[in-house]
């Protein structure tokens, strides 16, 4: 009766070991990397935040050609007004469990830079129009809002079209 406790005990202790700390946002090959794993309800506060600050918010994946195509873009933004109040914040619509296999590698190899989280909820019915009442979830998608303005826009960009919108929202 003693090992079968003990072993039961073991059993118990060991897979404490292995409990998956993605939810937390991080593990151990992601470390370098802060990479959060949120659900609706934790990204949407930062889709209304109140501040002197404008915000770029872009949907994207790591399997989304026209996606790929202009995160380069958001980073040169990113360069570009570095010395401004723009915070850009890339929303990852990969799996969760994507994160260590696609996310991350796709993060390197395009030498990443601004903010990325996954947005892990599968609600997607429900959450998609919160975000735009017009949105039909198609990706890419970006939401630019701060100081007054809030516009979303459900397609590709370019550098010249991002630095458009974002130009007049800096000359006052």
């Amino acid at each position: 009766m003693k090992a079968l406790m003990l072993f039961l005990i073991s059993l118990v202790i060991s897979s404490f070991n292995s409990i998956d700390n993605s939810y937390l946002g991080f593990n151990e090959s992601a470390a370098n990397y802060d990479i959060r794993i949120v659900d609706f309800q934790q990204l949407q506060p930062l889709l209304q935040i109140n501040n002197d600050t404008i915000y770029v918010v872009n949907f994207w994946a790591t399997w989304c050609g026209p996606c790929i195509k202009e995160i380069p873009y958001f980073e040169q933004l990113g360069n570009e007004y570095k010395n401004k109040k723009l915070k850009i914040l890339m929303v990852s619509l990969d799996m969760a469990d994507d994160l260590e296999s696609r996310v991350i590698p796709f993060m390197k190899k395009n030498n990443m830079k601004n903010e990325v989280i996954i947005l892990d909820d599968h609600q997607s019915n429900r959450w998609i129009p919160l975000v735009d009442e017009k949105w039909t979830g198609a990706i890419p998608a970006t939401l630019i809002y701060g100081n007054g303005f809030r516009e979303f826009y459900p397609k590709e960009f370019t550098f010249s079209e991002l630095d458009e919108i974002l130009k007049p929202l800096f000359t006052n």
